[in-house]
């Protein structure tokens, strides 16, 4: 069986989903897609970005696109590219849209942003591995925003998963397969 060209590494909060996508990619260079958005005065914000960028190998390179899609269509088939991390760029289309009120015209830009990112990585002819929260396990968030976000994550990773050779979900640091 041949090495999976495209992987979704999914897990909830410290499950070790981030790390384990990063020792996918024992390459000496990776492009590294990170999709954190720097929050002006938030310290602790700001020590988990330096803590991730810390673990990584000195010849990964590290770039922040404003517009991740593009930058997928970009890459050419040499280095292999992690994303890191889907549901954060997603809070950002969200933000960018104006959708956290559940505005259906905001919501359909949103979902065409999210069309562009699933289309992007179908073509992306790099090794490539994406990592996203998997929000499905939990309880119904009581806020709308909190709603629209875990229906608009669900169904977004459910895309990506299509388009993936192998998808794992990470559960308290373990791996398990689900392609």
């Amino acid at each position: 069986m041949s090495s999976p060209r495209r992987t979704l590494v999914l897990g909830g909060a410290r499950s070790g989903k981030s790390a384990h996508a990063e020792g996918l990619l024992g390459e000496a260079q990776v492009d590294y897609l990170a999709t954190a958005r720097r929050v002006g005065d938030d310290e602790e914000w700001q020590a988990r970005i330096t803590a991730h960028v810390a673990r990584r190998p000195p010849g990964w390179r590290t770039a922040t696109p404003t517009d991740l899609p593009d930058a997928l269509r970009a890459a050419g088939g040499v280095p292999p590219v992690l994303v890191d991390d889907i549901a954060t760029w997603l809070a950002g289309e969200l933000d960018d849209a104006g959708a956290w009120d559940g505005s259906a015209a905001a919501v359909r830009t949103c979902r065409a942003r999210c069309a562009e990112l699933v289309s992007a990585v179908a073509a992306c002819p790099a090794r490539l591995v994406l990592v996203s929260a998997e929000v499905g396990l939990g309880v119904v968030p009581p806020t709308r925003s909190g709603r629209l976000f875990r229906d608009e994550l669900g169904a977004l990773n459910a895309e990506l998963a299509a388009v993936c050779d192998e998808v794992l979900l990470l559960v308290a640091g373990l791996p398990v397969k689900l392609r």
